[in-house]
């Protein structure tokens, strides 16, 4: 198990807000009830990808819109649980939340006048630092020129900017690993947020990325010092209302379950991994 430990975006951010939620999350791996805005947003992604894939003149909003119900086909044929979590009789509302997303997809953009370079980019690699990280890139586009862009949909609310630093964590970290595999530091990051029809840019410089990657040795210290102790602190904050582990949280009077733990050589190995 821990020989598969990495660092991906969603899992640094756990860890960062609560380390006790990543414990529960990566480590016990305990199951959590999925929600709609998550469920939607991968039916939007998926429809998403598969517009970038056909030719230029095909990539129109009716198009498009035709794969909302075949996708939502696919997915709960996939895991049926879906169909309890959005019933037949509420599918229609469903799908046409689903459509507005994409409608505000082609409210910032125009996708007829460029090719993607890639979708849904899986990335599996280590830093130099030894940190091992991994994750899923929504879109990568690459100019004529050479310049690259690295895209992520959101289809929830555009955070206020006190609380944006998860989803510039999120598109640094891509960032840095597009550039760590492939020798090319993007030009460009962009968060589209379908539902406001609004976008966050970002230019990541060589020194930021640097920065950053010494900031994700450190979290990774950190977590690897915790998985070897099982040690790993709740945090309490406002987001805990919204969390699925709270009858198992100290700071909420729970009980986590026994620690795992993991195989020594395991955990020796990463920490020297780590070190180098």
């Amino acid at each position: 198990m821990n020989n598969s430990l990495a660092l991906s975006p969603s899992r640094a951010i756990d860890y960062r807000q609560c380390p006790l939620r990543y414990r529960f999350r990566v480590i016990d791996k305990l199951p959590e009830p999925k929600t709609i805005p998550q469920v939607m947003g991968n039916l939007v992604h998926s429809c998403l990808e598969d517009m970038h894939s056909w030719d230029r003149e095909e990539r129109t909003y009716p198009a498009v819109v035709k794969r909302l119900k075949p996708n939502w086909e696919k997915m709960c044929t996939k895991d049926a649980q879906l169909l309890e979590l959005v019933p037949e009789q509420e599918t229609y509302d469903f799908l046409v939340q689903s459509r507005q997303l994409l409608k505000g997809y082609f409210y910032m953009e125009n996708p007829q006048a460029f090719d993607a370079h890639a979708c849904e980019l899986y990335v599996d690699t280590q830093l130099p630092n030894g940190v091992p990280v991994r994750g899923f890139i929504d879109r990568v586009d690459i100019a004529p020129t050479g310049e690259v862009r690295v895209v992520d949909y959101k289809t929830g609310k555009k955070p206020k900017p006190q609380y944006a630093q998860s989803a510039q964590f999120q598109m640094l970290f891509y960032a840095l690993v597009y550039w760590r595999i492939h020798g090319v530091i993007p030009t460009q990051l962009r968060l589209m947020y379908l539902k406001v029809h609004d976008s966050l840019f970002l230019t990541p410089s060589k020194e930021e990325l640097e920065y950053f990657e010494k900031d994700l040795a450190h979290l990774w210290g950190k977590i690897l010092a915790d998985v070897n102790s099982g040690d790993f602190r709740p945090h309490k904050t406002v987001l805990c209302g919204w969390c699925h582990f709270q009858k198992l949280c100290p700071a909420f009077g729970g009980v986590p379950p026994e620690y795992p733990g993991l195989p020594v050589e395991s955990a020796t190995q990463q920490e020297s991994t780590h070190s180098d």
